[in-house]
C-alpha cells in the first residue's frame, strides 16, 4: 500500500502487519523498543528500513511522540476525521495525535524517501514526519531552531544526549541541555536558516540566501552505488552518517563527530573509565570493590555499564585512604559542575584527602597547574598513556587481612631452621635480637593506636563542627551537616528572622545566607530520621533546594536548606498587574516547565521514588534569574507522617496537585472556580482558529494537559514524564476525557465538585 484511506489502523497484537512504501525500503508499524521483555509498555510505533529479515539492519528512522512508549494493546489509527492517533485500549486514552482534525486530511501516504505524509483533496501535504524528526535525518530532511535530534533511550526515562541547532547556527551535541562536548564553532546569529542532510552525505548550514556557510562530507561521499543514507544521534551519545553497503548487507560508518568515544561526555556511564584498545572504545569500572570494602553490602547495579555505585565515604569500616590513578581524568557528572584551583600535584592530594566533601581530584600535568575538585559522587571519566594528568580517588582503606585474599595459596613459607645445642652466644643473641624486636614492635603498635584514635576523633570533630576550616575558607562547602540546637540558634541569631511558619533565616560564619525550617511534627526515631535526611542529601538538580544539613534532637528537629534569592512563586504570581499577564506568559510557562522537571525528577530518576506530597505556589522558590526551585519535597514520605490512601498513590496526587498549579499559573488567580475553569475547558473545546498567536495555542496545550492531571481517576491521569514532554511542545496533547475533579483545596469549606465537560 503507497497510501491509506481513513479508518486505517494496525493494532499492537498484529505487529507483523506492516504499511510498506513503494520502493519497499520503508515499513510503518508497531516496533519493539530496546526495554526489557517484562516491562509492559515495550513498543514504539514508528517508521523502520525494510531491508530483510535481519532486524539489526532494519533500523528505525521516526517514532511517534519522540519514541513514546506503548503496550501491545494499543492501536495507531488515521481517524475519520483526518487525525493520525495512537490508542491506548484499556483506558481508551489518546497518547498521541496528529492534531489535523480541521484540515481536510483525506489519506495517508509513506513516500520513497521515508516520509510519512497526510495529504488534503488534491494531494497537497497538510502534515509531515520530517517537520518533527526525532533521532534521526533521512537525505532531504532539515533540521531548524528550535528543533533537536534525541539519541533513542535504552530505558523508560530520557536519553541525556541530545544533536542541536542553535540560534547563532551553531550545531552541537549535548548533555542534560547544560554540557557542550562537540560544536561546529558557527557564530552567525539570525542569518542561518538550517541544516540539511543530503543523499550525497553531506551535512550543510545554510544562511537565509541558500547559501552553504558550514559542511562535513561522509568518507564516501558521492559514490554513486550508495543510495541508502542517514543521519542518526546515537545512544552512545555520538553522532554519525551511516551508508548502506549492497554487497555485505551492512550499515557502515561514514562520518562521526567525536573521533574518540572517550571524548563524548559521560560515555561510560556513572563510576566508570572509559580507555581505548586496538578495537576502540572500552568502558571499565572506577573501582570494582569499593561496595564490598565499605559496608559488606552489595547494591544495584548504577551506572550504564554495569558499574556499581560507589559506598558512601561516612560507612567506612575504617578510614579513607587515596586511589591513585595514572594518566586518568575523573569529572562529575551530576551536576557537572567542578571546582578548579591552583595546586601541585601533591597538594592536590593532600587536599582532597583533607577535605570531607572532596569525593576525587584530578591534577593536570600539562603545565597549568590546575587541580579539579569533584564534590559528587555521580563520576566518570576517561584515561589512556596520552592523557597528561593523574587523578586521586577516596576510597575506603582496606584492611590488611582482607586485602591479603588475593595472594597465591601455593606460596608457602620457608622454615625457620633449628639452632644447635653448642652455639650458645648465637642463641643468645638470637633471644636478644628477638626481645628487642618483640618490646619494638610493642611501643610501634601503640603509637600507631594513638595516632589513629586521634586522627579519627579529629576527623569527626570536622565533620561534626559545620563551621571549621573548609566552612570559613572555601565558597564551595556544601557537605551535609549535623547541628545541635544551640548551633541552629547561633545562626538564626536565636530563631529571631521568620519568614514563616516554622520557617527562620540565618547566615553560616562564612556568610552564607541559609534558610532552616522547624519539623514540629515528624515523630521519626533518629535512624528513620537519618535515612531520611541521607536520601534527601543526594538529590541534586537545578529546580531542587539544596538541602545542606540538619538537627535531631528530642524535641529539637531542624532542616537546614540553602537560600533562594527571590521569593516564593505564589507572591510574584498573585501580585501581577492583569495587564501584564501576556508579557510575562514565556517565564510563567519556563517556570512551570521547571517545576516539572523537578518532579519527573523526584518521581522517576532517583533510586526511589519520592513523592513532593505538599506542592502548591508557597513551595516553589525563584531564584534571581526566576529559576523555580521546588522545596518541602519529600517530607510526608520519607519521614512516614503521610496518611495512607488505598486508592490513590502519593505521585499520583502530585500529578494532581500540579494540575491546579498550571491552572494557577495560566489564570495569575489562586482560586480557580469553577466559572473559571468551565471557561477555560470551553476554550480548548473551540476548533482551532488559523488566526490564533502562538501564545494562545502553547495557553491552550497547557490548560489541556492541566485537565488531564486533574481526572477524576487516577489512571487517567498522565505521568510526570508525558507532562514535562507537553509542556516542552515536543508531545502533543488531545482534549480531555467528559469528566474532570476540582479541587479548590477545601478554601471556604467547599467540596469536592464535579465539571461536565461537552466533548462535542
Amino acid at each position: 500500500m503507497v497510501s491509506v484511506p481513513l479508518g486505517f489502523e494496525i493494532s499492537g497484537f498484529d505487529r507483523s502487519r506492516t504499511w510498506v512504501s513503494q520502493n519497499g525500503v520503508f515499513a510503518f508499524g508497531f516496533l519493539e523498543s530496546c526495554s526489557k521483555e517484562d516491562e509492559v509498555d515495550s513498543f514504539v510505533v514508528g517508521i523502520r528500513y525494510n531491508l530483510g529479515d535481519n532486524e539489526a539492519v532494519n533500523v528505525p528512522v521516526w517514532s511517534v511522540g519522540g519514541g513514546l512508549r506503548v503496550s501491545m494493546n494499543s492501536t495507531i489509527r488515521l481517524s475519520m476525521d483526518g487525525k493520525l492517533i495512537l490508542l491506548d485500549n484499556p483506558s481508551g486514552v489518546i497518547v498521541w495525535s496528529s492534531d489535523t482534525s480541521s484540515l481536510g486530511i483525506r489519506k495517508a501516504s509513506l513516500l520513497n524517501n521515508g516520509n510519512l505524509v497526510l495529504v488534503g483533496i488534491e494531494d497537497n501535504v497538510l502534515w509531515q514526519s520530517f517537520n518533527s524528526p526525532t533521532s534521526t535525518l533521512l537525505p532531504g530532511q532539515s533540521l531548524h531552531f528550535p528543533q533537536t535530534l534525541r539519541a533513542p533511550s535504552k530505558k523508560s526515562t530520557s536519553s541525556y544526549y541530545s544533536f542541536v541547532i542553535r540560534h547563532s547556527g551553531e550545531l552541537a551535541l549535548v548533555w542534560e541541555n547544560n554540557v557542550t562536548y562537540w560544536s561546529n564553532h558557527v557564530n552567525l546569529l539570525g542569518s542561518v536558516k538550517e541544516a540539511i542532510f543530503d543523499g550525497n552525505g553531506l551535512l550543510g548550514l545554510f544562511d537565509t540566501s541558500n547559501k552553504t556557510v558550514w559542511s562535513i562530507s561522509s568518507k564516501d561521499f558521492d559514490e554513486p552505488s550508495l543510495t541508502l543514507r542517514r543521519l542518526k544521534m546515537d545512544s552512545d551519545g555520538n553522532l554519525r552518517i551511516y551508508s548502506w553497503n549492497r554487497v555485505l548487507h551492512e550499515w557502515k560508518v561514514g562520518w562521526q563527530a567525536v573521533e574518540n568515544q572517550c571524548d563524548v561526555f559521560g560515555s561510560c556511564g556513572l563510576y566508570s573509565l572509559c580507555g581505548l584498545n586496538s578495537s576502540g572504545a572500552v568502558c571499565d569500572c572506577l573501582y570494582q570493590d569499593s561496595v564490598n570494602w565499605g559496608t559488606g553490602l552489595s547494591t544495584v547495579d548504577s551506572g550504564s555499564s554495569g558499574c556499581k555505585k560507589m559506598v558512601d565515604l561516612g560507612n567506612c569500616k575504617m578510614n579513607t585512604s587515596m586511589m591513585v590513578m595514572r594518566q586518568t581524568f575523573l569529572y562529575g557528572l551530576y551536576p557537572p559542575q567542578d571546582v578548579d584551583i591552583m595546586l601541585s600535584e601533591k597538594a592536590c592530594k593532600e587536599y582532597c584527602s583533607n577535605d570531607t566533601t572532596c569525593i576525587a581530584a584530578t591534577s593536570k600535568n600539562d603545565g597549568t597547574g590546575i587541580c579539579t575538585i569533584k564534590r559528587t559522587s555521580f563520576i566518570s571519566g576517561y584515561g589512556n598513556p596520552s592523557v597528561s594528568a593523574t587523578s586521586f580517588l577516596k576510597v575506603c582503606l582496606v584492611p590488611q587481612a582482607v586485602s591479603a585474599h588475593g595472594a597465591n595459596p601455593h606460596v608457602t613459607a620457608k622454615p625457620i631452621p633449628a639452632t644447635r645445642g653448642g652455639d650458645g652466644k648465637n642463641f643468645t643473641a638470637a633471644i636478644a635480637l628477638i626481645v628487642l624486636v618483640t618490646a619494638s614492635g610493642f611501643v610501634a603498635i601503640e603509637m600507631f593506636v594513638f595516632w589513629f584514635m586521634y586522627r579519627k576523633r579529629k576527623i569527626k570533630a570536622h565533620i561534626r563542627i559545620p563551621f571549621g576550616k573548609d566552612a570559613q575558607m572555601n565558597a564551595h562547602y556544601n557537605s551535609l551537616i549535623r547541628l545541635s540546637f544551640e548551633e541552629i540558634k547561633e545562626i538564626t541569631s536565636d530563631l529571631a528572622n521568620k519568614l514563616g511558619p516554622s520557617v527562620y533565616k540565618g547566615a553560616l560564619p562564612n556568610k552564607t545566607t541559609v534558610i532552616v525550617k522547624a519539623l514540629n511534627d515528624v515523630t521519626a526515631n533518629e535512624k528513620d530520621f537519618r535515612v531520611a535526611v541521607s536520601t534527601l542529601g543526594r538529590m541534586h538538580h537545578r529546580n531542587l533546594v539544596l538541602l545542606m544539613g540538619f538537627c535531631f534532637e528530642a524535641n529539637n528537629k531542624f532542616l537546614m536548606y540553602e537560600y533562594v534569592q527571590n521569593d516564593s512563586l505564589d507572591k510574584w504570581l498573585l501580585n501581577m498587574e492583569p495587564d501584564h499577564n501576556e508579557g510575562t506568559w514565556q517565564q510563567r510557562l519556563d517556570i512551570a516547565l521547571g517545576v516539572a522537571r523537578a518532579l519527573a525528577y523526584l518521581h522517576s530518576e532517583c533510586q526511589i521514588c519520592v513523592a513532593h506530597g505538599n506542592l502548591k505556589l508557597e513551595n516553589v522558590l525563584l531564584d534571581e534569574n526566576f529559576i523555580p526551585k521546588l522545596t518541602d519535597f519529600g517530607l510526608g514520605s520519607l519521614f512516614k507522617e503521610e496518611a495512607a490512601s488505598s486508592s490513590v498513590s502519593p505521585s499520583e496526587r502530585d500529578i494532581y496537585m500540579f494540575g491546579e498549579m498550571l491552572l494557577q499559573i495560566v489564570t495569575c488567580k489562586r482560586d480557580i472556580l469553577s466559572e473559571n475553569l468551565n471557561h477555560l475547558v470551553e476554550k480548548t473545546n473551540e476548533e482551532p482558529n488559523s488566526e490564533d498567536s502562538i501564545i494562545s495555542e502553547e495557553v491552550e496545550r497547557v490548560v489541556r494537559i492541566a485537565l488531564w492531571c486533574m481526572q477524576n481517576q487516577p489512571f487517567l491521569r498522565p505521568s510526570i514524564g508525558e507532562v514535562v514532554k507537553v509542556l516542552e511542545g515536543t508531545l502533543s496533547v488531545d482534549r480531555p476525557p467528559l469528566g474532570f475533579a476540582f479541587r479548590p483545596d477545601q478554601m471556604d469549606g467547599r467540596v469536592l465538585t464535579e465539571v461536565e465537560v461537552d466533548s462535542s
